[in-house]
């Protein structure tokens, strides 16, 4: 078999991880703290976050569809699993034969798992301001759950990372559906749910983005460790005279005679355009500040007071996830989940 040394890596914390997860069961209060795993563990690998998580004693687990739950067969002992996008025609033979709850988001949906559940449990989703998916209140209310087996009640906040009135509007209709709804356990708050406060916990939180190092409100932050650190190989170091431009567009200058590290990513890695002007690296603790436009397979860093960085060396990226959404533009969501398959996930 052929080694082949990749040109990009993910080093992953898995004490950070567990850390996060440790925090937010505690600022959840007396409610159990579960875990979304959706899009492969926001991009780190969901069934390595599975094994971190239950090892902790995580034991409820949320993807978005029914292929994300299948690669995760067979799961931990004593570990559950909920497809949150519920479940459409073609999708009843895996809700059938998968140890998994379908979370019910529409009256279509929940007809087909009353008609081929065959009296499983399941979950149900109501729309209490979001408008994107779950049962409208008055659906709910109005029998068209009667004689389901419902584990647990969800809704899902549509402004939490904000101070907005449209919370306590939410948390009242919660309040209201769960006095009328039979199910076992409730559940509203996501990472910036519990950064709300214990009314917020009901029986079972779901947090995401914080998990992986994403701040969802100021209550979190130096609480939530950083998880991810993506690393470049160098491919080429450069002489770059003073006045020569570097990269397409001739966007960035030389203001004075530089070396040049060009590095093995681009967007196509999910690396993107918006990191331009604000962009870096380290390498041995040195600041390398990007330079020129990100490009599909290539990014330029200024390696003009890095010491001796060479060829095949390994860069890091500035990717602490609150900080460079801010300079990027980008969502700490985006940085996350748009990390690509050519990053291989190391767990440390």
């Amino acid at each position: 078999m052929i080694d082949i040394v990749p040109p990009l890596r993910l080093r992953l914390d898995t004490d950070a991880l567990v850390a996060n997860w440790r925090w937010l069961a505690k600022a959840s209060g007396a409610a159990a703290c579960g875990a979304a795993v959706k899009a492969n563990g926001y991009g780190l690998g969901a069934r390595d976050v599975v094994r971190h998580l239950a090892n902790a004693g995580c034991r409820t687990f949320f993807v978005a569809t029914w292929a994300e739950a299948a690669a995760l067969m067979p799961l931990p002992a004593g570990v559950s699993l909920a497809v949150l996008h519920g479940v459409g025609e073609a999708d009843m033979v895996a809700a059938r034969m998968l140890p998994v709850r379908p979370v019910l988001n529409s009256v279509e949906q929940v007809a087909r798992w009353r008609a081929g559940g065959e009296g499983r449990p399941c979950d149900v989703m109501v729309d209490t301001g979001m408008s994107r998916l779950g049962l409208r209140v008055e659906e709910a209310v109005g029998g068209a759950l009667d004689g389901l087996v419902i584990e647990t009640l969800l809704s899902h906040l549509a402004s939490a990372d904000e101070d907005s009135a449209q919370n306590a509007d939410q948390l009242a209709t919660f309040r209201a559906l769960r006095e009328a709804i039979p199910a076992r356990r409730t559940s509203l708050a996501n990472s910036a749910g519990i950064c709300l406060g214990a009314d917020y916990a009901f029986d079972l939180t779901r947090p995401g983005l914080a998990l992986y190092g994403g701040t969802p409100r100021p209550e979190a932050a130096g609480h939530i460790r950083q998880v991810v650190f993506p690393e470049t190989r160098v491919l080429q170091l450069r002489d770059v005279r003073a006045g020569e431009t570097v990269g397409y567009g001739a966007t960035w200058t030389a203001p004075q005679d530089s070396r040049i590290a060009i590095a093995n990513l681009g967007y196509a890695d999910g690396y993107l355009r918006g990191h331009a002007g604000s962009g870096g690296a380290t390498w041995n603790g040195r600041a390398l500040p990007l330079v020129g436009r990100v490009s599909m397979d290539l990014t330029a860093f200024d390696a003009s007071e890095a010491g001796a960085v060479g060829e095949g060396d390994w860069l890091t990226l500035d990717y602490d996830l609150p900080a460079t959404a801010a300079a990027s533009g980008l969502s700490q969501y985006e940085l996350l989940t748009g990390l690509g398959n050519r990053f291989e996930r190391r767990w440390g």
